[in-house]
């Protein structure tokens, strides 16, 4: 009976947990459903950390590679979530010692995918209705922003994507780091002041 309110709350905890049990089995088909429904916000924190599309794509693709050798030894302490951005950050930091150790670390072109509303990475064509400089100078400021947060540190850099762009709560940014509370927390707080420093260098130069 414990074990039957125990599967319940986990399901009720966890929008994955039916999925996540399907795969252990063996299913492949349900890990196909949870790809779909978490690349997306894998391939933000993979292209904000590193300012690399084509990067990032490669990061998310081996993170989920990752994810399903290594689902059958999930036992949901945390949300599936959660867990796979662990994997995600984690195959970041060791993409971003890589392209420093070969001095690679360019800047974003005007005609590198830009983040929409909702979270999706998407190319903007030239519109009819907007200006070519207005698009241009639109795309000029993402760039700078997205140069300041590469600026940051590795585990400044972290900590505000995951919390102030991807919404992530204090505990879950604890367990994806492995950090305790107070670290997240004089991270974040020494993050944002460099990261509005850095803003207000750059933004002013528009």
């Amino acid at each position: 009976m414990s074990n039957k309110v125990d599967d319940q709350n986990k399901a009720a905890k966890d929008e994955d947990y039916e999925l996540v049990s399907l795969c252990q089995k063996g299913d492949i088909d349900a890990f196909k459903v949870l790809v779909e429904r978490h690349q997306k916000k894998m391939l933000n924190i993979a292209y904000r950390m590193t300012g690399d599309y084509e990067e990032a794509c490669e990061i998310v693709q081996d993170a989920f590679l990752s994810a399903y050798r290594a689902i059958r030894k999930f036992r949901g302490e945390a949300k599936f979530s959660t867990w796979l951005t662990g994997i995600t950050v984690n195959h970041t930091k060791n993409r971003l010692k890589q392209m420093k150790t070969r001095f690679h670390h360019e800047g974003l072109s005007i005609d590198d995918p830009i983040e929409s509303q909702d979270g999706r990475f998407v190319y903007e064509p030239p519109s009819r209705d907007t200006p070519i400089i207005e698009q241009l100078e639109k795309k000029e400021i993402q760039v700078k922003v997205q140069e300041c947060i590469n600026s940051l540190e590795d585990e400044y850099r972290e900590v505000i994507i995951l919390r102030d762009i991807q919404g992530f709560s204090y505990d879950e940014i604890r367990d994806i780091l492995k950090v305790p509370d107070g670290t997240v927390k004089s991270r974040l707080f020494r993050a944002r002041g460099s990261l509005k420093n850095c803003l207000k260098k750059v933004l002013g130069d528009l």
